[in-house]
């Protein structure tokens, strides 16, 4: 009676399992994947030739270069800035310490109009906080690289952060703390205990930060101005082409945006190991590399 009852309760949880895997499917297959698909339809209809052609148009050329440029600028100091926060928010205890990490996640529910407009309302050089500063001494902010660099690297803010502080918690310090008690430097812990724990976790907030930063929109064209051949990003371009009926031209952009994003985010899951923790001899090693 015992086994009939166990038998029927796991075929059970069997059909509810398939049925939730179906309903995810279907959600992302519709959601992502379908539009996705159209699009990798839409660039090659027309074969590799309409594609080369629309990618050979000076102003996809300078879009693409200025959002490589915008993006890895961004990425940079996400990068710095969030290792640097991950640590201050998990390693320390100080007043104000729950508002900073809440802060940290506004870029996520902030509209990018809005922080575009934020950003010229600080920076314009007519009637901005600092703007006529800045510009007084040839500084230019808006309708330039700087402010694009600033409101791309403001929306992608939280994304190395939120990826490193839960493996910074998950290690815990017992091994920066030993390291430190036999003579090791805070470079030398971080180097050889801190960073080897927490790489995966930076290379996937920084892949994620990059996807995140070559594709941002709204921000970057409030503070661009979307000057044709100076502050046209991409995604700025695929706009301006489609409501120019250069739809071609278009799906091509949209493409090479798409495939960046996929082929990081691929490369990244293929690496990343499934799980990885710093290694008892990594941490002797640190702790025996005295400070100098």
């Amino acid at each position: 009676m015992a086994s009939t009852s166990s038998t029927s309760v796991g075929s059970g949880s069997t059909v509810v399992t398939w049925v939730l895997r179906l309903v995810v499917v279907g959600y992302l297959f519709f959601l992502i994947g379908w539009p996705s698909a159209l699009i990798v339809r839409r660039t090659f209809e027309g074969g590799t030739q309409a594609f080369t052609e629309a990618l050979q148009d000076p102003d996809v050329t300078h879009a693409l270069q200025l959002s490589v440029v915008v993006a890895l600028c961004a990425v940079a100091i996400n990068l710095l800035f969030g290792v640097g926060m991950s640590l201050l928010l998990v390693r320390y205890e100080f007043p104000g310490k729950r508002a900073l990490s809440a802060l940290i996640d506004l870029p996520l529910a902030v509209s990018p109009i809005v922080v575009g407009l934020a950003l010229i309302l600080v920076y314009n050089p007519r009637f901005g906080w600092f703007g006529e500063s800045l510009d007084a001494h040839g500084i230019q902010i808006i309708f330039a690289k700087p402010g694009m660099v600033m409101a791309t690297t403001f929306v992608a803010l939280p994304l190395v952060i939120r990826e490193v502080v839960p493996v910074l918690e998950d290690m815990g310090d017992d091994q920066e703390q030993a390291a430190n008690s036999l003579g090791a430097n805070a470079w030398q812990t971080f180097w050889r205990i801190t960073l080897p724990g927490i790489k995966w976790a930076v290379v996937y907030g920084v892949v994620l930060s990059l996807a995140r930063s070559l594709g941002e929109f709204g921000a970057v064209k409030v503070v661009a101005g979307n000057i044709s051949g100076e502050t046209t990003t991409a995604p700025v371009l695929v706009q301006q082409k489609y409501q120019n009926f250069e739809q071609q031209t278009a799906y091509a952009m949209s493409f090479l945006l798409v495939a960046a994003a996929v082929v990081c985010l691929v490369i990244v899951a293929l690496l990343r190991p499934k799980d990885h923790k710093p290694s008892r001899a990594t941490a002797t090693a640190a702790i025996q590399e005295k400070a100098s």
